[in-house]
């Protein structure tokens, strides 16, 4: 049985500044996930680190915080069937070299680090990611 899921969604800085945000949401409302909220915000190192928490004792969690910090992102709460599932789909392999043809990632990927985009990777994380953007 499938099911309407939400996921959170970001576009990295180095997406927004290189004005590929309508590109991507169109990537997402053309594969059937409805986008129910989005927002540009900047957020601060301190958030970033709060955010990526669970990534806290790897080696690359400081320059990941560092760079979402960096400059404007946008936020978003993806809606549809399997929705966790179908932006990961998405997005491709977190580095884009090794992503699929037509991914987020292999279309617009810099590198591993300016991958272009985040997306929850579990429906309990989506949960907790959405919050954490869309506290109301």
């Amino acid at each position: 049985m499938s099911s309407i899921e939400q996921t959170l969604s970001i576009i990295k800085p180095d997406a927004v500044e290189r004005s590929l945000v309508d590109n991507i949401k169109d990537i997402f409302t053309k594969n059937n996930l409805k986008i129910k909220e989005s927002k540009k915000i900047h957020i601060s190192k301190d958030e970033a680190s709060e955010f990526y928490k669970v990534h806290q004792s790897k080696p690359f969690y400081n320059d990941l915080c560092a760079y979402l910090s960096s400059g404007p992102i946008v936020v978003m709460i993806l809606e549809g069937e399997s929705a966790v599932i179908t932006n990961r789909k998405l997005m491709g392999a977190t580095n884009p070299k090794d992503a699929e043809e037509n991914t987020i990632r292999k279309l617009y990927g810099i590198s591993i680090d300016k991958n272009s985009v985040h997306g929850s990777d579990s429906i309990e994380n989506a949960k907790k990611e959405i919050e954490f953007f869309f506290k109301n």
